[in-house]
């Protein structure tokens, strides 16, 4: 199957181009903003509508300049070393999802800390609002060719522009299944079942860090970096492996603590 010829500019004004991948970024940070004021109200913190909107901010610049660095520093050092000034073409692509989960707890951190509000407060609320971001991000990729899988004869494989003649998975949607809308549901089904401050948050992390392992396996890895340890894994899975172990034992940790007070309370 050939993929659709999408042009990746959706609108043009003049000298003005508005491509799909920028959209789901502002899709994204749309419903982002929604998802934090529904939860404030449910939460019944002390956020007024700028206050949301400065966390929003906040959470935005984790992402790009967390994502920017991780790119460098866990998959591309040796070049970024080599032309420092490329550090700043980010037109040219290069972001790194565990980079961004690092820059927004950063951000979240130093907004804890200004509102004198708990860290895992807000860490739960970001976990509803990263699969949708996720989930968009990847569908942008798909549109663009990009991040595509490795080659198969699945009757579902799709040929991209870049990835030579071979049929390839489109790994972009699978990630945007299991990432976006599969980890989504989790994600809101772990902050309803249970009131502990942490779960949601390190449910997305123990989520994350198994559809990433999983759907690691149909993607192409980096170019420039290839697999490791006698070629199984890739740097994806080896970052993500550590996500699901410790978030599934804080989970754990979460809810057992939870029976016990329930047990002591009888």
């Amino acid at each position: 199957m050939q993929l659709p010829a999408i042009d990746p500019v959706f609108l043009s004004i003049g000298p003005l181009q508005f491509r799909w991948y920028g959209l789901m970024y502002i899709l994204a940070f749309a419903a982002t903003y929604f998802i934090l004021r529904s939860e404030t109200r449910r939460k019944k913190l002390a956020l007024t509508l700028d206050d949301v909107a400065d966390l929003l901010f906040a959470g935005a610049m984790g992402v790009v300049l967390g994502g920017r660095f991780g790119y460098i520093v866990f998959y591309n050092l040796g070049f970024y070393l080599e032309h420092p000034l490329r550090i700043f073409a980010v037109w040219e692509g290069g972001m790194s999802f565990h980079g961004g989960f690092l820059g927004v707890i950063l951000a979240f951190v130093l907004y804890a800390r200004r509102k004198q509000i708990p860290f895992f407060t807000l860490i739960d609320m970001a976990a509803l609002c990263a699969p949708v971001g996720l989930g968009l991000g990847r569908i942008g990729n798909f549109i663009n060719g990009e991040l595509y899988g490795r080659r198969t004869d699945v009757p579902w494989g799709i040929v991209f522009p870049g990835g030579g003649s071979m049929a390839r998975h489109p790994s972009q949607l699978y990630e945007a299944l299991l990432e976006g809308l599969l980890l989504f549901l989790i994600v809101r089904c772990a902050s309803r079942r249970s009131d502990a401050t942490g779960v949601a948050g390190w449910t997305f992390v123990a989520g994350y860090g198994l559809f990433r392992f999983i759907v690691e396996f149909f993607r192409e890895p980096d170019a420039q970096m290839g697999t490791f340890l006698g070629g199984y894994f890739s740097m994806g899975q080896l970052l993500s492996l550590p996500m699901f172990l410790l978030g599934s034992v804080m989970v754990f940790r979460l809810w057992r603590g939870k029976e016990i007070k329930s047990i002591k309370s009888i």
